[in-house]
């Protein structure tokens, strides 16, 4: 995948059907199944953020063109200020006398609002997936750490093994930057998605995983 900075708020994706392929989508089911559309997007975005830095903030323009051996996508962040959505977007030469969607502002502002409803219903959850090469890493780190308050789950996925981590906005950030930091000493964080380890991959402890190893493999 090609990642190019345009500018500012603005990053521009190439992916061939090959490389969508070979991250576990089929080309097809991108474009119909929602759920899949989305993984595949937030992968993307992802790595933009390692890559480029491009955090996912606010509401988005995306443009999406299918061309003959992959896809094209434009990512647009929106600068919000006293409610108001300005959206930098850069245009080609062919598309300056293309007409733009009316409603795409519109669509915009309905999102964000509604993201911010939900972020005042629910509380934020912080998630991470953490890959190990090793089982034994695990073993140590379900001794290293005292776990208290997060969730955590184990999968296996492509000869790996995978921590599901999860907290809410409730944990204090300083407490989860203790504790992940802790947790990165036996393994990294993975690319991989949660979505895509839980559907190709096997669920091995569902819930509260690492005391669940700590008992079951105890300290010689």
């Amino acid at each position: 995948m090609e990642i190019e900075r345009l500018n500012e708020s603005t990053i521009k994706f190439y992916i061939t059907y090959k490389d969508i392929e070979t991250r576990g989508f089929d080309r097809e089911e991108i474009w119909y199944n929602r759920e899949r559309g989305e993984e595949l997007f937030f992968e993307m975005i992802n790595e933009a953020n390692d890559k480029e830095n491009f955090e996912l903030e606010g509401p988005l323009w995306i443009q999406v063109q299918a061309l003959d051996k992959g896809l094209e996508i434009i990512v647009t962040r929106g600068q919000i200020t006293d409610g108001n959505v300005r959206l930098e977007i850069p245009v080609s030469n062919d598309q300056e006398n293309s007409p733009v969607d009316e409603n795409i502002v519109d669509m915009l502002d309905d999102n964000f609002i509604k993201d911010k409803k939900q972020e005042d219903e629910e509380p934020e959850l912080l998630d991470l997936v953490i890959g190990f090469d090793d089982f034994e890493d695990i073993i140590s780190l379900s001794h290293h750490l005292e776990v208290r308050g997060f969730q955590n789950a184990l999968y296996h996925f492509s000869n790996r093994y995978f921590l599901f981590v999860m907290f809410t906005d409730e944990f204090p950030e300083e407490e989860q930057d203790n504790i992940l930091s802790q947790i990165l000493e036996f393994g990294y964080e993975s690319e991989i998605s949660i979505h895509r380890i839980q559907e190709y991959g096997k669920e091995i402890i569902a819930e509260e995983a690492l005391q669940g190893l700590r008992k079951l493999f105890t300290k010689k």
